[in-house]
Parts: C-alpha cells; structure tokens; sequence
C-alpha cells in the first residue's frame, strides 16, 4: 500500500500549531500590543534593539514598499537603534528559475535604501551572499525543525499549493529556516514585518529556544541567540493599480525611481469605477479607496476628508490630486535617488562596507555556536 506522505498525516505538536496559528485573531492581538510597548520603548531605550529588515531584489522598490516597512528606516535609525538592512539575493532563486538582472537589482535596492534615509555610516546595509558564515547557520537549524512543521508555515504552505503540480525546491521548502539564520546570525531582536510574516517569526524564536535547549551555550550566562519580537507594520496595505495586491511581477506598482511623468501615466491607467460621486469605501470601492489612502500617506489629509473635497469631481478628478500629492512627497527621495544611481562606485563601496561589518558579526555568532556544539576543534 502507498503511503500518505508524512506532512500530510503526522498530528500538529504544540511548536507546528503555533506557527500555523501566528496570524490567528488571538495571537495577532498579542503581537499588537506588544508592538506597541516596544515603539513606547524605543523612545526611551534605543540602545537596547538591533533592527534586521530585508528585501529581496526581485525587482525595483515600489510605494508598497515605502509605506510598508522603508518608511521607518531612518526614524528608527535616527532614534538611535542599530540599524541593519539585508539585501536577500538568495532568496531571489527560492521560487525563480535563475537570479535575473541580479546585480542591477541589488545595486538599485541599495540605491533606494539610501534615497529613504538610510545612512550607511550608522547602519549596515549588505548582501545575504557575501556572508557565509551565516548561511552555514542553516546546518544546525536544520536539524531543529521537521518536515511537517515547514510544510505547515502558511507561506510555504501557500506557495505549495500554487505549484500546480510542480515540485517545490528544497529552498523554497527551507524558506523560515533561511529567514531564520538572516534574524539570528546578527543577534537582531527587532524585526519590522506585516501580519502575514509573524509565522516566520515565530519559527526563527522557536529555532533559538531550541539550539539553547539541544545544545546549549558557549557562555553559560547568555543563550548564543537573542529572541526576536516583531514590530508590526502600521501602514494601510495598498492594492496595486489594477485594484489587485500589489507586486512587482504584476506591474501594478509606482517604482521610487519612477519620474514624475511616468507616475503620472500609471496613475491614469489606475483601476476605479463609474461613480462619480467620489466617497471612502474600502469594501464597496477598493479601488477608489486604494487612492484616496495614497493621497492621504502622501500628506492630502484622511482619505475621507480628501473624497469629501474632490465631491463629483469624479475618478480624473482623484487621479490628479493624486498624481499630484505623490509626486510632491517623493520629489526629494527621488532627486536623492538618481544622484546615488549615477555613482555606481559609492554604492558598491557601501555594500562592501556592510559586507565586512556583517562577516564580523557572523562570525563570531558562528564560533559561539561551534563551541556551544562542541565542534571547537
């Protein structure tokens, strides 16, 4: 008799339903709350957090981006946290077939980074390639996770189910272990995310308990991995142009580097509909809701406020005001951006320079866990 593969038999334990139940109603209210105390904290004890964010370069940044998690870059860097931005090349091949125009991508990513605020003289900014004892992190952890528990991650679970028959790569399958050395090699304990990556996170928590507990410590006094905690996204989430989620490969997106007059030839092609009373509506209008938010993130006011002032001006009506507000608020980070795109050496000594910073430090978490697992020799 054939058997059933085991992820799809083996009974939930305690870890695996945690991870499956990371976004519930429940644990999501949690994950707020205390989001909260650490922004009240981080006021008051920046010294205290080292903040790991990462992007892969699978394309160039976009409005979703910014508002999502680029935004509060340089506040928090600015506050005084050790700030430290990871450009995922690897992670680029975890559902693609080759890497793509990877190095202008990686080189634009930094190049955003930058634009945003990011200084690369108080932050590390660096290439998930160019660190290899961190990717060596993936042996141990490993072996501190089981099939059932990744096949269970709602990302990988997600992704399995969209493969229409298609085998899944083993990196694809190892996905939460990788974003979990990215968390742990840095000793980071702060990781902006949305909701939808809090599973994640759950896991990179699980793995360091469990080295602790498996193997132990190279001090006795301190466990060789600090326990992340999530700092939830506040921004709205933004559908993209065609009223669908926004995303790179669905050219949906206004991109940072777009110029103004290109930002203005998406945004007339922006999906909306034929009332021409314009009102905030996010489940019977999403897609003239998604504009009047971005109106408002560029500074036009509430989205309420700003339908009532457009009244029966109609969809071109807020597709200028838009196209205006948009265009206003990134003019700096853009006059920034083609400065730093046009000087491609300064921004391969940056990345170099994070690269070394990051070797550093990966380094040194490595030998401590060599030596917590007694493989010093």
């Amino acid at each position: 008799m054939t058997q059933t593969p085991e992820h799809e038999t083996t009974t939930p334990t305690s870890a695996e339903e945690a991870l499956a139940n990371a976004t519930n109603d429940a644990s999501l209210a949690r994950s707020l709350a205390r989001s909260e105390q650490i922004r009240a904290d981080l006021d008051v004890n920046p010294g205290r957090y080292r903040m790991l964010t990462g992007v892969r370069p699978t394309g160039n940044m976009h409005l979703g981006h910014y508002f999502g998690t680029m935004h509060s870059w340089r506040r928090i860097q600015d506050l005084g946290v050790d700030t430290w931005i990871l450009v995922a090349d690897y992670q680029v091949i975890t559902d693609r077939d080759g890497v793509g125009p990877i190095r202008e991508r990686v080189l634009s990513l930094v190049a955003d980074t930058l634009a945003v605020g990011v200084d690369p003289e108080r932050s590390t900014v660096f290439a998930h390639s160019a660190v290899p004892a961190a990717n060596q992190l993936m042996l141990p952890f490993l072996s501190l996770v089981t099939e059932s528990e990744l096949h269970r991650n709602p990302t990988v679970k997600a992704e399995l189910e969209a493969t229409d028959g298609r085998a899944m790569t083993g990196l694809m399958l190892t996905y939460p272990v990788h974003q979990a050395a990215d968390i742990l090699f840095c000793q980071a304990n702060l990781v902006p995310v949305g909701k939808d990556q809090l599973p994640h996170l759950e896991q990179a928590r699980l793995i360091a308990q469990r080295f602790d507990k498996r193997y132990g410590r190279a001090d006795s006094k301190r466990p060789v991995f600090r326990r992340p905690e999530a700092l939830l996204s506040e921004a709205p989430l933004l559908l993209g142009l065609d009223g669908e989620k926004m995303s790179k490969s669905r050219h949906n997106t206004i991109e940072l580097r777009m110029s103004a007059d290109e930002t203005a030839k998406a945004l007339r092609k922006a999906k909306t509909d034929s009332d021409r009373v314009i009102t905030f509506d996010p489940v019977a209008r999403p897609e003239v809701a998604n504009l009047l938010t971005l109106a408002s993130l560029c500074g036009a006011g509430a989205p309420e406020e700003v339908a009532e002032r457009i009244g029966d001006g109609g969809a071109g009506a807020l597709k200028a005001l838009t196209t205006e507000v948009v265009n206003e608020f990134f003019a700096p980070v853009r006059a920034r951006r083609a400065e730093l795109a046009a000087n491609e050496d300064y921004l391969c000594e940056v990345l170099h320079a994070g690269n070394a910073r990051a070797r550093e430090v990966a380094d040194a978490t490595l030998e401590d866990v060599r030596r917590a697992m007694h493989m010093d020799y």
